[in-house]
């Protein structure tokens, strides 16, 4: 009896001190505590639940409790349901793991003022009593796998919303490595964007947070997509390329030759207006849309809500021989471009001065030997990484340097941790080049923009550590790991970089791209008079050494 009138005073003294407690606010905690379940509690980390459904049928009770004892209470005996959890005894580990702990934070389970400290208790026993075996939702190298792939994913369903907004965030708050790196803390954009989840202004609205949801990674690499998106924006596009310079639009180049001609479009050509609206206006409007690492990542990829429609033609401003003119174009879906992907430029030539040139792109690793016994006495190769390379860079390390040599440094997830990354013994990849006593002693010039990204960007590295290497350009798109494409639920697709790269001296590439030693921005008249500037830049410093 007086253990019974023990507890029910108890109870009265936690109600007594309890507090309101807002829907984003318990939605958030939920968002968090799901996944930290998901991926630590042995019973669930294991997949013996529906995980999927136990969130549908925690939802409703969450949505009843309107203080912060009411919730606790609801999340308790949740995780009560969820069975008992062992008492697990760690083994001495023979084997000493360096561990990158930048992003391993799960201090919010003892923290949370919306959490009774009893409850406190329990998420933290899990923590230290964890999944001991295989996870069920994630493998090693990164793989989501045994979601439930859903015929549809109904956007007018609340819940379908929430699942959707909860798998995403835990997906990136335990397995991107940069999130430390992100402009915005992912709390706080969870905490932003639950309100568009519980109650979108419109259908339109839904899907654009969830763009701006992605953009806010800070990543190159990330990209989410939903046929919706094309509806909003368009699917046809311009048979043209172009460029962001100074607010401006420049064609650099065409996609289709024919095309581009009947509409009339020369290379230089500045598009000042599209739609009756300033290019400089659809940037600032669209650019919270675009998923980049940095200013110049995010500008090469703006042509994509800025240059699509979704009728056959629109009006263009444009500047051509300081002359302004207006005229109507023709946008074309995807299959009517016919772009050809195949790289048949020159792969590797001689240019004027003894200097060797090479295309990364077009160059392939049986191509490698012979390029280089092409160039070995010339006084300079460049190598052109604006562009994405075919996988030679280990190969060209071997003739670039006189013996193996770190230039790279990588982490990885520790499944065991989700969060926690261990950083990559040297052994396992960290070097290059080989003993060659023969190597090349010219000068390696190595040239980047913002089209260097990822593995362009990690070939950039690799011929970095060569004896005489300079690197010239512009910065790069700051996304060098590699990128993870898939599915978060039916129809919404998604990206990012799944393991961290870093230099020997652990230093980041992600945002801030391989540093050029020499800066070269291309410039609008340079792409009118028809020069590719950094390379010219690269002939000049292969002459004179500077």
């Amino acid at each position: 009896m007086k253990k019974t009138l023990l507890f029910i005073l108890l109870l009265l003294f936690q109600f007594s001190f309890s507090k309101p407690i807002n829907e984003t606010q318990k939605l958030a905690a939920t968002c968090k505590v799901w996944g930290f379940l998901k991926y630590y509690h042995p019973n669930v980390a294991s997949g013996k639940f529906d995980w999927d459904q136990q969130l549908f049928e925690v939802l409703p009770k969450i949505e009843k409790a309107k203080t912060d004892a009411e919730f606790s209470d609801v999340l308790e005996k949740w995780i009560n349901s969820l069975g008992k959890v062992k008492v697990y005894k760690a083994e001495i580990v023979s084997e000493k793991m360096e561990y990158f702990d930048k992003n391993f934070d799960l201090s919010w389970i003892q923290e949370n003022e919306f959490f009774a400290k009893s409850l406190c208790q329990k998420l933290k026993f899990i923590e230290e009593n964890k999944i001991q075996g295989k996870q069920y939702y994630v493998e090693e190298g990164i793989a989501f796998k045994n979601e439930i792939e859903y015929s549809e994913f109904n956007d007018k369903d609340k819940k379908f919303r929430l699942l959707a907004l909860f798998r995403f965030w835990n997906y990136v708050e335990y397995f991107f490595p940069y999130k430390y790196q992100m402009d915005q803390n992912w709390d706080l954009t969870l905490n932003e964007f639950l309100p568009r989840t519980i109650s979108p202004i419109s259908e339109n609205d839904y899907y654009l947070s969830l763009k701006e949801l992605s953009a806010k990674l800070n990543d190159s690499h990330a990209l989410f997509g939903a046929n919706k998106l094309f509806q909003i924006f368009g699917w046809k596009s311009i048979p043209f390329n172009v460029k962001i310079i100074d607010d401006k639009a420049i064609v650099t180049g065409f996609k289709n030759d024919s095309l581009s001609k009947i509409n009339d479009v020369k290379i230089g050509d500045i598009i000042t207006k599209i739609r009756g609206e300033s290019v400089v206006e659809l940037i600032k409007k669209n650019q919270k849309y675009i998923e980049g690492s940095n200013s110049p990542a995010i500008l090469n990829k703006i042509d994509w809500p800025v240059f699509y429609n979704k009728t056959n033609t629109a009006e263009i401003e444009f500047i051509r021989d300081n002359k302004t003119m207006i005229k109507t174009i023709n946008f074309y879906e995807y299959k009517e471009l016919m772009i050809n992907y195949e790289n048949h430029q020159e792969k590797y030539k001689l240019l004027e001065n003894n200097i060797g040139y090479v295309n990364m792109g077009a160059l392939f690793p049986d191509d490698v030997e012979a390029m280089m016994e092409k160039f070995k006495n010339t006084k300079a190769i460049i190598f052109d990484i604006r562009n994405y390379p075919q996988g030679t860079n280990y190969l060209i390390a071997e003739y670039l340097n006189p013996e193996p040599v770190e230039f790279v440094k990588s982490v990885d997830i520790d499944l065991s941790s989700p969060g926690r990354f261990i950083w990559r013994k040297d052994a396992e990849g960290g070097k290059c080049g080989k003993i060659n006593p023969d190597y090349y002693k010219g000068n390696v010039i190595i040239l980047v923009n913002e089209k260097t990204i990822s593995h362009s960007e990690y070939s950039a590295m690799t011929l970095k550590v060569a004896p005489k290497a300079t690197i010239i350009g512009n910065q790069t798109a700051g996304s060098d790991g590699y990128s993870y494409r898939f599915e978060i639920i039916k129809g919404l697709w998604t990206s990012f970089t799944c393991y961290g790269v870093f230099y020997p001296d652990k230093k980041e590439t992600q945002r801030i791209g391989i540093v050029p030693d020499i800066e070269v921005q291309q410039t609008i008249l340079g792409i009118q008079k028809g020069k590719d500037e950094i390379l010219d830049r690269a002939i000049l410093f292969a002459k004179n050494g500077k």
